[in-house]
């Protein structure tokens, strides 16, 4: 990463010093006077470190979001913002406190990275950082991490699930994972099977998921599930105290019993000063719908239970024969198959019914397209979901364009199958998947 941060440094004519580890042990760039190696420092620094007093407003990070539906928005966060909220959510919904080894998998990049970092140093445990990949060198590479570091709340997202699903239970198995309380997941909706393969197989039926859902714009999370409280697979038990979260209708009030808007009706302490040198669009993304209501951009379903459910981005939904639903709600029923892995759903242009469904799947190993195949996974959708709501095409894909925070970007796809130009790419992780779209068959 040294040529990496050189470039941003050379963009930062403030930075006066670059602290670098030595492990590699190759040959690096080497700036005389601002670059010092980490271990010629250990043993120099003082006892004492005092804290810098400064406003509660005053703008600690700059963060951008994840660009699932548009150009990435840099987010600022405060001081005092960041901090409280960052605090609360990981004492109160992961229970984190003193002794305990946080973990999350994901981008140093993405909101969680710093909440990692920031909630373990505030709460007087551990933050465990991880590079790389959790399938290499072997599949069962964060089982083993677990077992090792004896790590008590772990977080990942259910892509990575999906992800380790194919490679079987048995690397899981293989290691001592009683020192896991907690099961920590954010990025997108659940499906039901790689919820349940996660709770049963890591969490030995016995260790909640903490299901958590919010943004970068936030400083944390709007709903979440809770360690006292009972959990519904796949659902949050409702909203974050602080959060006055609401779903609401097209006529901007509440609703229950059907999909609606995600909102906040009041400030709390974490919300973001507004996007960095973009004052407008902050307004126009989240002010624009409903006065003094935040509009989060994410569809929402509360269910006779009371509990909730998110849908997916709202910029997503998909109206089909007058039926307004989220692309999640299809995806997992077709990775409830046994031979898909991931699914991306995505509405396009329909003489008659005003959009139509088009679904790409990538197949899990030993699993091979075929036409029994894809009229399978098609009447499997409408026999769930309804006959109007039969895709329009089943196409198989090698991969599908995802966020360095795992979110699908159905923005590309769509944008990719309809011949158009796909816009902002600056987050996509896998840009090969872009090809794979176009190659879908």
């Amino acid at each position: 990463m040294k040529e990496t941060a050189d470039e941003a440094a050379a963009a930062s004519p403030s930075i006066q010093h670059v602290i670098v580890y030595k492990r590699l042990g190759r040959e690096i760039p080497w700036t005389m006077g601002r670059d010092h190696w980490w271990h010629e420092l250990i043993g120099r620094e003082s006892d004492a470190c005092p804290a810098l007093s400064v406003e509660f407003d005053r703008p600690c990070l700059i963060i951008y979001t994840s660009g699932t539906t548009g150009r990435p928005k840099g987010a600022v966060l405060t001081q005092g913002g960041f901090l409280v909220k960052c605090a609360h959510d990981f004492g109160y919904l992961m229970d984190v406190g003193p002794g305990d080894r946080l973990f999350w998998l994901t981008d140093l990049g993405w909101l969680m990275g710093p909440m990692l970092i920031t909630a373990g140093l505030f709460h007087g445990g551990t933050a465990v950082l991880f590079e790389g990949v959790p399938d290499y060198p072997k599949p069962n590479r964060l089982w083993e991490l677990v077992e090792r570091h004896k790590i008590t709340v772990m977080g990942l997202s259910p892509t990575a699930v999906r992800a380790l699903m194919p490679h079987g239970a048995e690397h899981v198995h293989a290691h001592e994972l009683s020192s896991l309380r907690v099961l920590g997941s954010t990025g997108e909706p659940w499906n039901p099977e790689p919820y349940r393969w996660l709770f049963e197989n890591a969490g030995k039926a016995r260790v909640p998921i903490i299901n958590y859902t919010g943004g970068t714009e936030i400083s944390g999370g709007i709903l979440s599930s809770f360690p006292i409280a009972p959990i519904k697979p796949c659902s949050f038990t409702g909203p974050i105290p602080g959060m006055a979260a609401d779903c609401f209708g097209e006529d901007g009030r509440p609703v229950r019993g059907q999909v609606g808007e995600l909102v906040v009706t009041a400030p709390w302490p974490g919300m973001t000063q507004g996007f960095w040198k973009d004052p407008q669009r902050y307004e126009e993304t989240y002010w624009s719908r409903w006065p003094d209501v935040w509009v989060h951009g994410d569809w929402a379903y509360v269910d006779e239970d009371g509990f909730w459910f998110i849908q997916g981005r709202s910029d997503d939904t998909l109206k089909i024969a007058g039926k307004r639903l989220g692309p999640a709600e299809v995806e997992s029923v077709l990775v409830s198959h046994e031979a898909v892995a991931e699914a991306g759903v995505v509405g396009v242009p329909h003489e008659v019914k005003g959009e139509a469904m088009v679904c790409f799947v990538v197949l899990r190993p030993r699993h091979a397209p075929s036409e029994p195949l894809r009229i399978e996974l098609s009447e499997l959708v409408a026999r769930q979901m309804g006959k109007a709501l039969k895709p329009e095409r089943v196409l198989f894909a090698k991969d599908l364009p995802k966020t360095r925070s795992a979110k699908i970007m159905r923005r590309v796809i769509r944008a990719t199958y309809l011949g158009r130009e796909p816009g902002d790419l600056s987050s996509l992780e896998n840009p090969a998947a872009v090809k794979a779209i176009t190659e879908a068959s």
